[in-house]
């Protein structure tokens, strides 16, 4: 019976003594962390809870991190510093006194702050990431994402912005319509060449006061898309024969839609997004078209009951 108890007690001491340390998988995060006085050698790759669970900031930049793990268990921290090492996914849902997070230069696909509702500053420039849900983090101040895969970008819910630098990306959608239409003071969305609309709140406004935009680009308060649910479409499976001559033209343009339309409205835009003419047509494979306003640049905005696709017109 003593043997019993005996086993018994030491399997829970084994149990306890596990359940007080926190496992650090990649050997680099470990030394970093020695390196910090928050733990010491020989690796084993754990590291006390204890002496982490209370700290606020972290700086492991640049030490050849490949794995986070065990950064869920800095339940304390509100500052991270982990740039400039090879991470590919990043998960701070645990790490809700979060603030401030920088991550660039990295090899990030994934990174998840969904749950780091207080977070004010993100810098996650030169990594992988192809999406951001930046959706929750509403009191986001600072958002550094450029040269990234990003197609799409919704700062909706982001009204308390003041800085976005989002050039160097593959942005298709960007929704600044936030309700604060004065709220950014350092804008750079350059460098994305398949964007043609951004949707703000004023689109006079952004284009007086927001230059950091690509050739080309307009400013209007409704783009026709939705950056959370923006993909491979409906759009991209249909009217992909369309085509639109002469491009740049004088003024006369011909649409040829690849098939028949049995509805269909032309909507054409000015750089500031606002409508120059709306025509509808019925039962039809090609549309003529003129454009009697001023030499620039203009976007045409062809919708069916299923389908929206703007095209950038150049009139000389």
């Amino acid at each position: 019976m003593k043997n019993i108890l005996l086993i018994t007690a030491l399997i829970f001491a084994g149990f306890t003594a596990n359940a007080q340390f926190t496992l650090i998988p990649d050997t680099n995060f470990e030394k970093a962390l020695i390196g910090l006085g928050y733990d010491s050698g020989p690796l084993d790759n754990r590291v006390p809870t204890a002496n982490i669970n209370t700290i606020t900031f972290l700086d492991v930049s640049d030490t050849n991190i490949v794995d986070l793990t065990g950064i869920e268990d800095f339940v304390a921290l509100d500052t991270l510093y982990c740039q400039k090492n090879n991470i590919d996914t990043l998960d701070l849902s645990d790490n809700l006194n979060l603030t401030s997070l920088l991550c660039w230069g990295n090899q990030l696909t994934n990174l998840n702050v969904s749950r780091n509702t207080r977070l004010m500053a993100l810098s996650c420039g030169r990594n992988l990431l192809e999406t951001l849900d930046v959706s929750n983090n509403t009191v986001l101040n600072e958002l550094f994402c450029f040269k990234n895969q990003l197609t799409t970008l919704d700062l909706s819910k982001d009204t308390l912005l003041r800085t976005l630098q989002c050039n160097d990306n593959q942005l298709i959608c960007l929704n600044l319509k936030n309700g604060k239409k004065n709220s950014l003071t350092n804008f750079n969305a350059i460098v994305n060449p398949n964007l043609t609309c951004i949707e703000v709140d004023d689109s006079t406004y952004s284009a007086d006061n927001w230059t950091g935009i690509d050739g080309g680009v307009m400013f209007s308060t409704d783009c026709n898309n939705s950056c959370s649910s923006f993909g491979v479409s409906i759009t991209e499976q249909t009217l992909k024969n369309l085509s639109v001559y002469p491009n740049p033209s004088s003024g006369a343009i011909t649409i040829d839609l690849g098939e028949i339309q049995e509805q269909l409205s032309a909507t054409l835009y000015n750089n500031l997004g606002q409508v120059v003419f709306t025509q509808f047509f019925v039962n039809t494979t090609k549309i003529d078209l003129s454009i009697e306003a001023p030499s620039g640049i203009y976007f045409l905005q062809l919708t069916t009951p299923t389908t929206t696709k703007t095209i950038k017109v150049l009139k000389e």
